[in-house]
């Protein structure tokens, strides 16, 4: 029998149109480290732990569809930390970056935001909390961190088994 299986999540790849200001986004916002790149291909690797995975996202010149395609539903970005999560919350309100929606999704909490080229990007911290998905609730993260958490434990105990959707706080898609 063959017990194959995949381990984690190895890498994405995507197709951008500026490659440079693509490249500043993910290594300057989001705090990507430059693993290696040619400049001739148009490739840039890039990885938030570099001695373990030597790239996480790839970047490569020649998106070929315009600003408004849905090519990337998201990519996600794992933090250790509700506290890293609010540290990207302020940096990007920071450099004007593009909110979408800042959610707990009773296991996770997670902001989302654009990177330039329209990208849906989410950076999150699992709260270690069961909840079944989908579950949805907008949260202002400019409430003290600590009244947030209990929120978010409270809601998850309420919801957690049958799942939420603040669906008349969530804009549409």
């Amino acid at each position: 029998m063959n017990n194959a299986r995949v381990a984690r999540l190895g890498h994405v790849g995507l197709h951008v149109q500026d490659l440079e200001k693509q490249k500043a986004f993910y290594r300057d916002i989001i705090g990507l480290t430059v693993t290696d790149e040619d400049a001739d291909r148009g490739l840039v690797f890039m990885s938030s732990r570099p001695d373990e995975e030597h790239h996480e996202l790839l970047l490569c010149r020649g998106r070929n569809v315009g600003g408004d395609a849905r090519v990337v539903q998201q990519i996600s970005f794992r933090c250790d930390s509700f506290d890293d999560v609010l540290g990207f919350y302020r940096r990007f309100k920071q450099h004007n970056v593009k909110f979408d929606v800042v959610l707990s999704h009773g296991n996770a909490v997670g902001v989302y935001i654009f990177d330039p080229e329209g990208n849906r990007i989410e950076t999150y911290w699992n709260t270690g909390l069961a909840a079944k998905q989908p579950y949805g609730e907008v949260l202002d993260l400019e409430q003290p961190a600590a009244q947030l958490l209990e929120h978010v434990k409270e809601h998850v105990a309420r919801y957690g088994g049958t799942g939420f959707i603040d669906a008349s706080r969530l804009a549409p898609r």
